[in-house]
This record gives C-alpha cells, structure tokens and sequence, in this order.
C-alpha cells in the first residue's frame, strides 16, 4: 500500500458565465464552460495509520479546522468508514477569492488522493457526490475534464476545446461568491443557449458588469487587458482573462503589464494534471 502522494490541483476559468434563474433553495442556475488551466496548487499527502488528519499549508490563513482539504478528507472518511489518517501539505499558488477555483480544486484533490492512499474504492460518481456537498464546483475537478456546465455547475459534459494559452490578471482584491449572488443588482434570467451560441461569441460573464461597479481594481483590470485581446472576468471575480494563439504571444502580452498588476500565463488543458498524477 503507498503512503505518500504528491497531486496538483488545478485552477480553472470559466469561458462565459450565464444565471438563468434562481432555485427555491437559494441556489442560481448556470451555464458556464469550464476550462482548466495549468496553474495549480500542490498537495503532498502522506497516509497515517493513526487515524489524525493535519493540514500544513504555507499560506497561515488556510490552516484552519475548517479548511475545504480537512472537510473532504472527514467527508470521505464518514462515508466510507475508514478510519486511517493523513497528513498534508498544501503549497498555495492559486490567489483566493479569484474566481479561479482553488478551494474547491484542492477538495477534489483530496478526495482522489486519499481514495487512492486508504484504498477506499469510491467511483467517480460516489466521490462527485461528496464533493458536491463540499462545493458547486467540487464535481469538475473530480471528472478531471474541461466540460460544459448546467445545474449550480454540477450537471457536466466534456467538451473538446481548442488550444489556448491564457494571461490571467490577478487584482489585489478578494471577490466574496456569496456577496455577489445575493446582490439584487445580479443578472437572473438569462435565456439558456446551445453551444453553437458559444462558438458564435454569443456569451457574456452575467457577474461581471456588477463585480467591476463594486471592485475598481478588477474594473482596471479588464481595461487594461481589453487592449490586448478579447477580456473577460472568470467566475465571480477577482481574476480576468483573456484567450491567445501561442505560448509566445501570451508571454508577450503578459511583460507589457502595468508593475501593479499581478499576473501569470497558463496553458488550456483538456484533462486534470489531477488525474495524471494519481
């Protein structure tokens, strides 16, 4: 049996973001395509016989009781009786609050690894529906799979998407989900389309024009990206990005960047570097 995985946890944009309506729990209705991208966390996680689960993290803010890595690991212990522990170490490159999904990547990174360390032999469906519990998003980086997305983001089809190489701007400001979907100003009702209406351009970012009203620096942002190439904000924000041909291009645009603004480069990946991992 291993005791010890070293497993990425890949962020991920969303290439249009549509709320077609809000449920009766509270919880909105979407259409979104999700691509992952190549800039992740890592988690190493070593298997304790011991039954005690720690989280070291280099980013102190995280190392909490609370934190979505402890809460899949007690989700996956709880279902399926195991009674092994683990320790982990999470190396935090994803920015929080950027709309690029790192919370609910390292929960699926979680869930695949210590799946595999306790040797728990949870199918990919049984661990979507733990993480679904954990977060809307949580079930993408499980399947592993850039897909298109309906339901709160959890009903998904893998789609076939052509490579891109991205510029993401990070601004230096933390874009609560939870604020932005309760805010009355928030778009609700946007017809559902089809994918041919994603591949004419037909899609927006409903989040965006309220993010970029109640957040200059990711107002800034995208004024600034805008010159450059088609921009446009992944999630509910913070971060934006814009789309490009070549790795070269990327990294051109990316050097022209204003010093205050924070940014990478990342490539468009069809399948996890989760997966691969594992």
């Amino acid at each position: 049996m291993n005791d010890f995985l070293c497993i990425q946890s890949p962020a991920k944009l969303n290439l249009f973001l549509h709320i077609t309506g809000r449920r009766p729990d509270g919880y909105h209705e979407l259409q979104t395509i999700f691509q992952l991208i190549d800039y992740a966390d890592t988690l190493e996680v070593i298997r304790r016989a011991d039954g005690e689960l720690t989280l070291d993290c280099d980013l102190n803010v995280l190392n909490t009781d609370d934190n979505l890595i402890l809460r899949a690991a007690r989700a996956l212990r709880d279902a399926t009786g195991c009674k092994e522990g683990a320790s982990i170490r999470l190396h935090k490159r994803i920015p929080m609050g950027a709309g690029l999904g790192g919370g609910s990547s390292n929960a699926a990174s979680t869930l695949l690894a210590l799946n595999f360390l306790w040797q728990t032999h949870l199918d990919t469906a049984q661990l979507c529906t733990l993480g679904l519990r954990l977060g809307a998003d949580v079930p993408l980086f499980v399947r592993g799979e850039s897909a298109w997305a309906e339901g709160v983001g959890e009903r998904l089809s893998p789609v076939l998407l052509p490579p891109r190489f991205f510029v993401v701007i990070c601004p230096d400001c933390h874009v609560s989900t939870g604020d932005i979907f309760s805010n009355e100003e928030l778009t609700r009702q946007t017809s559902a389309i089809k994918m041919a209406a994603f591949l004419a351009g037909h899609t927006r970012n409903d989040c965006e024009n309220l993010v970029r009203s109640l957040y200059p620096p990711v107002d800034e942002a995208l004024e600034w990206l805008s010159q450059h190439g088609p921009a446009r904000m992944t999630g509910t924000g913070s971060s934006i990005f814009a789309g490009f041909n070549s790795e070269e291009e990327a990294a051109r645009v990316l050097a022209l960047r204003p010093a205050h603004l924070k940014g990478f480069t990342a490539r468009g990946l069809q399948r996890s570097t989760a997966l691969i991992a594992a």
